[in-house]
């Protein structure tokens, strides 16, 4: 028979002894963050709990039903300290290439973040959901360049008409148009501006069509026309595809038909000065890039088709549709102040 204690010393209650011991092990929590185990043993501590921690946070993340951006470039900042700690401590370099990765991701994230919402991740001011994005933005002034430098004619209802007939043509030089759509840009001028377009040669209707027929085109059945300098050749002016064109003519109509310039029946030119003033915004809704103290006089009425001395009248007609912000306009020293009210935020084309 064994001798009293043998069990002791042979495989069960040793096993329990050994059982005890693992088990003090294993009470430390278990973690696994970017398809790596955390060391139950990793120093410091605070380290290996924050590891374990983030792993259970972009797991979580990943069972949201709806992405917050915000949330993400978080993480991934946390990661990228986290990474880079570990590393040090480890000398392990692949730790420091993933804690970069996390850094870039980060900065993904806040762009994409700053596209959709138009104010970057942990600034202040509201969060406004922009209708274009900052890519479609640059597109959007490069439209607005584009048709101050190469209207075939000066007067601003000319323009208006150019400048939403080149997002209509933008990608391949035709485009389809209802006479709905001509005249709520241009009220009653619509049949002397095409008639101008077309005798200008900037615009070609089929041979079928005439200007009496565009202008009572409907939806089922545009008119379709042709912008012969955006046909398909070595030089075009733009580059962005179909969702981008698409969205672009959505913004500009949304801007072009603002039920508040509709009801103080802004002219021409005041709907040119609205279209340039959202096309030029900081995230916080003010005129103008970061650097510069708002926006060019100049510039902004050779688009509206006007001299710089007689844009004051248009950014009045701004003020009283609430399109920029009250009393904080002001054309002084050939600079054009002032910002967006919040009503038209989401409009704004972020520089």
């Amino acid at each position: 028979m064994p001798k009293p204690g043998a069990e002791g010393r042979g495989g069960v209650p040793g096993a329990r002894a050994g059982g005890a011991r693992g088990a003090g092990r294993r009470a430390r929590r278990w973690g696994k963050i970017a398809q790596r185990i955390v060391p139950y043993d990793l120093q410091p501590d605070v380290l290996r709990l924050e590891l374990i921690e983030l792993g259970d946070a972009f797991r979580e993340y990943q069972r949201r039903p709806d992405p917050d951006l915000a949330l993400l470039a978080g993480l991934h900042d946390r990661k990228a300290r986290a990474f880079a700690l570990w590393a040090d401590v480890t000398g392990d370099s692949t730790l420091r290439e993933e804690a970069e990765r996390a850094e870039k991701a980060a900065l993904a994230a806040r762009q994409m973040n700053e596209n959709r919402v138009g104010v970057p991740v942990g600034e202040g001011g509201p969060a406004v959901e922009r209708l274009l994005s900052r890519a479609q933005a640059v597109h959007a002034r490069t439209v607005l360049a584009h048709v101050r430098d190469h209207s075939p004619r000066p007067e601003p209802e000319v323009r208006l008409a150019v400048f939403m007939l080149t997002l209509r043509a933008a990608r391949a030089g035709l485009g389809n148009v209802t006479g709905q759509d001509f005249t709520g840009w241009l009220q009653g001028d619509a049949e002397r501006v095409l008639e101008q377009l077309l005798d200008s040669g900037w615009l070609r209707l089929p041979e079928s069509v005439t200007v009496a027929d565009a202008l009572v085109a409907r939806s089922e059945d545009p008119a379709q026309i042709t912008v012969p300098t955006l046909l398909p050749g070595d030089s075009r002016p733009f580059s962005f595809g179909k969702v981008s064109r698409a969205r672009l003519s959505g913004w500009a109509q949304k801007v072009v038909g603002d039920r508040k310039l509709r009801k103080k029946k802004a002219g021409a030119a005041t709907r040119l000065l609205a279209l340039w003033t959202a096309g030029h915004v900081r995230p916080d809704g003010r005129l103008g890039g970061v650097e510069e103290d708002g926006l060019d006089l100049a510039g902004a009425a050779a688009f509206c088709g006007l001299p710089p001395g007689e844009l004051g009248p248009h950014v009045e007609r701004l003020l009283a549709a609430d399109w920029l912000g009250e009393g904080e306009a002001d054309t002084d020293a050939g600079r054009l102040r002032g910002r967006l009210s919040e009503r038209v935020l989401s409009l704004g084309a972020l520089l």
